[in-house]
Formats: C-alpha cells, sequence, structure tokens
C-alpha cells in the first residue's frame, strides 16, 4: 500500500495543528515534519510539546510520515557531534511516534561507523533511518553504496528525492533499480530551473518516476521548498497537483 504526505517545509512557521489541518483538507494521510531549531518540532523538545505535537497530528486523523532532520552522515568533522544528533533524532521520532528519520549525506568523510554507532538505537525504537538523495549523494547509486553495507533495509535506507537523481543523469528507471528494497520514501517534487514549481509544470520526469514506482509501497510525500524560497506560491495548489499525481499512480 502506499500513503500520500506533506512536508512541513512548504508551510514554515506554521503550527503543527494548522500543517496537519491543511494536508487533511487535501486528502494526505500523514505528515512529514521538518525538525529544525526555527520550527515548532525539534530535538529539545519537552515530554508535555511531545504530546501536544502527536494530539495536533492524530486530531486530524493523519500520522506522522517522517521526521525530516538535518543531520549528515557524511561531514566533515569528528563523529561525536554526528552521532549525537542522529541519536536526538531517532529518539524525538520514537517519542513522536514517527516510523523514520530523514537525514542528508553532506560530504565525503566515511560514514559506516557513524550510522553502526545508532544501530542499536534504530532497532530498540523501531524507527528507520533513510538517507536522502541529496548533496554529495545525489543518485541512487551513490546513496545506497551508504546504506547497503549494513544488509538491514528496514533499519537504514533512501529517500528518493525525485529531482536529484533526474538533475544528475540518473533516470527514475535506473533509480529505482539501484535502490531495490533498500527504497523506503518518495518526495515528489518539481522544478524548472533551481526554482520550484508547481508538479507538473517542470522539467522533473514524474509520469516516468510515477510508472517505475507501481507495485511499491510506503509513503510518497510532496516537498514544497518555500522553506528555501519564500517567494514561490503557498503550498496549495502545489499539493492539489501532487495528489492528483499520487491518486493517477497510487496502485498496480
Amino acid at each position: 500500500m502506499r500513503w500520500f504526505a506533506v512536508s512541513t517545509l512548504g508551510m514554515p512557521g506554521t503550527p503543527i495543528g494548522r500543517a496537519a489541518g491543511l494536508a487533511a483538507d487535501h486528502g494526505c494521510a500523514g505528515l512529514e515534519i521538518r525538525t529544525h531549531p526555527d520550527e515548532q518540532v525539534h530535538t529539545g523538545l519537552s515530554r508535555r510539546e511531545v504530546s501536544e505535537v502527536r494530539a495536533a497530528v492524530a486530531d486530524h486523523g493523519l500520522e506522522i510520515a517522517c521526521l525530516a532532520g538535518y543531520a549528515r552522515v557524511c561531514a566533515p568533522g569528528p563523529d561525536g557531534p554526528v552521532v549525537a544528533e542522529l541519536r536526538a533524532l531517532v529518539d524525538l521520532a520514537h517519542r513522536l511516534g514517527a516510523p523514520s528519520v530523514r537525514v542528508f549525506p553532506g560530504g565525503d568523510v566515511e560514514s559506516r561507523d557513524r550510522i553502526g554507532e545508532v544501530l542499536d538505537d534504530l532497532r530498540s525504537s523501531g524507527v528507520r533511518l533513510l538517507v536522502e538523495t541529496h548533496d554529495s549523494h545525489p543518485t541512487g547509486e551513490e546513496a545506497v553504496r551508504l546504506v547497503r553495507p549494513f544488509g538491514a533495509p528496514e533499519l537504514v535506507s533512501v529517500l528518493w528525492d525525485a529531482l536529484h537523481p533526474w538533475r544528475h543523469g540518473e533516470a527514475p528507471a535506473r533509480t529505482r533499480e539501484v535502490l531495490g528494497e533498500y527504497l523506503a520514501y518518495f518526495q515528489v517534487k518539481d522544478a524548472v530551473g533551481a526554482t520550484p514549481v508547481v508538479p507538473g509544470l517542470g522539467a522533473v520526469p514524474l509520469a516516468e518516476c510515477g510508472e517505475v514506482l507501481r507495485g511499491w509501497s510506503g509513503w510518497v510525500s510532496l516537498e514544497w521548498e518555500k522553506a528555501w524560497y519564500p517567494d514561490i506560491p503557498p503550498v496549495d495548489a502545489p499539493l492539489r497537483a501532487a495528489a492528483k499525481w499520487f491518486a493517477e499512480y497510487r496502485t498496480g
């Protein structure tokens, strides 16, 4: 089965309850929550605040699809701060009832020891770590090299961002092929050049993505980058377009 969600990246500064309401109004089953010091959800949440976030999402009949964290597992520098950030994100996901945490590659440092340090945390919490096709490892072929050594896709897998592999010359069919069982999450987005546009109006081959995702089960989420591009339109129009795309390719 496949479920549709939207990221709060497209609603910067919006309280979680209001974001969940907007998501529910557009037929979403889940909310991908940006986890950042500038937002309501961050790793410093108290027990009371965690309960409030959980209630705000559940009150609209939604689930938390994923926490979108900003740890960089391959970032230059010592391992300790990276491992600590990963642990904090996994702990927060567990407390919120989120099934997964998104992280970035972020460099060329060997990440195996860093991810290995949190495997027990992932096992005990039931949370999955998702490395996005992004920055230093933008293609499926590059991203899967970071997670395959663990041989545990139920613990460490890949989030496929529709834009980055294609932009770096990897066709959707190839991305799907190389990720195999390590594909755990898909983010819908479209762009003209560097500018985000409503899905279907840009250059990203979303129809091809939809076709190669047939038969796959998991969360599909719209990532509308309004936090980074404040002049683009509100999330409503892209969310309607993404929901239409999802409905077309959700089965098969």
